[in-house]
Parts: structure tokens; C-alpha cells; sequence
């Protein structure tokens, strides 16, 4: 009798030719037609995976993630503090949106503007209502166990003893000046953020040991840019959804997804297609 595997009990699987054919996903460089390739298969394969994982491992790492995102506050405010009088202070605190974005990575927890372009190429390659589905339950989770993680976050730095009070000060000014912009803004902002969070999604697999350098430069980026984060205890639910949230998630969405994800895709789409071709040929000679 065949053993009954994680995937079986929860019924969670991504449809791909791979697994139809019993085949995994091939990610040797030397194999396939580029090197372009080469990388959106490796982030396939990753893609797969998160979008197969347990739905409360999903929540748990992502509330982790929330609470790690407040790492790129308390820099970013300690920066602030010390540094806003020095030349190049603006550059040296924006340094400090990174350490969120360190911790988040390295520690392998879901971030919802890292899933962008990770878990949609599987829906890429193969969208079925199924890929669909489960792309949506992956977002769902993820987006709630941040926005839990970075509540308990803001939480704590509101009401612990933790920070003396012109670090609070900065925390308060940082999140209200990000309030400040107008929903279109928001959503303009987004889109460019979740476009550099999935190019350096994009870069992950070429870094190598660099891995820590490319976060770095891509987030510092984001922050000196754009910058938009977390919650701060002074404002209503209402005014945190609208005007921040929803702009924010939407160009997030945008920017990941719908234009990075699909031009990654549609570059490689002609060399997926003559792999095939040339895989055909081979099985045809062994006949």
C-alpha cells in the first residue's frame, strides 16, 4: 500500500507537466536552452514549494516576517535620531529599512511583496483553476500573518519601555509622513516597490554568496525612493485601509506580479517551447 504522503492529507499540490509526467523540475543551467531559464525554473521549483507548505507553518512564518519588518522601523528610527544632523544622514537612515528585509529573507519567512513573483510562476506555467486557487490561499495567509506580525510590532513599540522618547518621536514622524501621500501616490509607489522586490527576487539565484549584498542595495533603494511601512498606534483601522493598505497591496500586486512576473515569463516562453521540441526529438530517436 502506498504511504500516505503531506501532500495527500491536505490535498495540496500544484498542477504542473512535471509532476503529471512524474518528472521534477529540470534547473541545471547546462540542460536548458538559456541561462534565463535556468533561473525561472529555479524559482519555480521555489514557488511550488510555498504554494504546497501547510497553511499554519505559512501563518506562523509570516507573522514572524510582520514582526522582523519592525526591525527596518527601530533602525530607520535610531537612524534618524543620531544621524539626521550629519552630512548624508538622509542616505545613512534610510540604510536602516533594510535590516527588516535581511532578517525576513535570510531567515526564509513569508513576506506578501517577496510572493509576488515567487509563487505566481507556477500559476505561470500552468494556470489552472487549481494553481489559481491555491496562489490565492498562499496570499490570503501570508498578507494576514504580516499584517498580524507587524500589529504586535507596532504594539510593542507603542507601549513597552523599550525606546527613550525621541526614538518614539522618529517612529511616529517615519509612519505619519508615509500617511501623508495621497492613495494614487500610494499605489504609483507600490508598483515601483513590488517591481524591485521581485527583480531582487529575480537576482537570488545568480548572487550566490552575494545574496546579503543584493538585499541590501535593492531594499536601501526601495527606502530612498519610496519607503512605505508599517502601522503606528495613533490612527484608526479606517484611515490604515484606506488611504495606505489597499493602494499599497494593489501596486504591490501590479508591480510583482502582473508586469514582472509576466514579462519574466513571456522571455522564456520560446525557450520552453523549444525544449520541448528538442525533448520530443530525443524520445522519438529511442524509439
Amino acid at each position: 500500500m502506498k504511504p500516505q504522503t503531506h501532500h495527500d492529507n491536505e490535498d495540496v499540490e500544484v498542477e504542473s507537466e512535471e509532476k503529471q509526467n512524474g518528472e521534477e523540475i529540470e534547473v541545471d543551467e547546462e540542460r536548458l536552452p538559456s541561462q534565463a531559464m535556468a533561473t525561472h525554473e529555479v524559482i519555480r521549483q521555489e514557488g511550488e514549494k510555498e504554494l504546497e507548505r501547510d497553511a499554519m507553518a505559512l501563518l506562523w512564518s509570516a507573522i514572524a516576517a510582520g514582526l522582523s519588518m519592525g526591525a527596518s522601523l527601530v533602525a530607520k528610527g535610531i537612524f534618524h535620531v543620531h544621524l539626521n544632523e550629519l552630512p548624508g544622514g538622509f542616505l545613512l537612515e534610510n540604510l536602516g529599512y533594510t535590516f527588516g528585509f535581511v532578517i525576513v529573507i535570510l531567515a526564509r519567512q513569508q513576506l506578501f511583496t517577496e510572493n509576488t513573483v515567487t509563487a505566481v510562476l507556477p500559476i505561470m506555467h500552468k494556470p489552472t483553476p487549481g494553481n489559481i486557487g491555491l496562489l490565492l490561499r498562499l496570499w490570503g495567509i501570508v498578507l494576514a500573518g504580516n499584517l498580524i506580525g507587524t500589529a504586535i510590532a507596532a504594539w510593542a513599540f507603542d507601549v513597552m519601555p523599550v525606546f527613550d522618547e525621541p526614538t518614539r518621536e522618529a517612529f511616529l514622524k517615519i509612519s505619519l509622513k508615509v500617511m501623508q501621500n495621497p492613495p494614487l501616490e500610494m499605489f504609483a509607489n507600490a508598483i515601483i516597490s513590488g517591481w524591485l522586490v521581485a527583480t531582487m527576487v529575480w537576482m537570488f539565484p545568480a548572487a550566490g554568496s552575494a545574496k546579503i549584498v543584493v538585499i541590501i542595495l535593492m531594499t536601501w533603494l526601495i527606502a530612498l525612493a519610496i519607503f512605505y511601512l508599517v502601522f503606528n498606534g495613533t490612527l484608526p483601522w479606517q484611515e490604515f485601509i484606506w488611504p495606505f493598505a489597499l493602494p499599497t497591496l494593489a501596486g504591490n500586486i501590479c508591480g510583482g506580479t502582473f508586469i514582472f512576473a509576466l514579462l519574466s515569463h513571456a522571455q522564456i516562453r520560446n525557450d520552453m517551447s523549444h525544449e520541448k521540441k528538442a525533448r520530443a526529438a530525443e524520445e522519438a530517436k529511442k524509439r
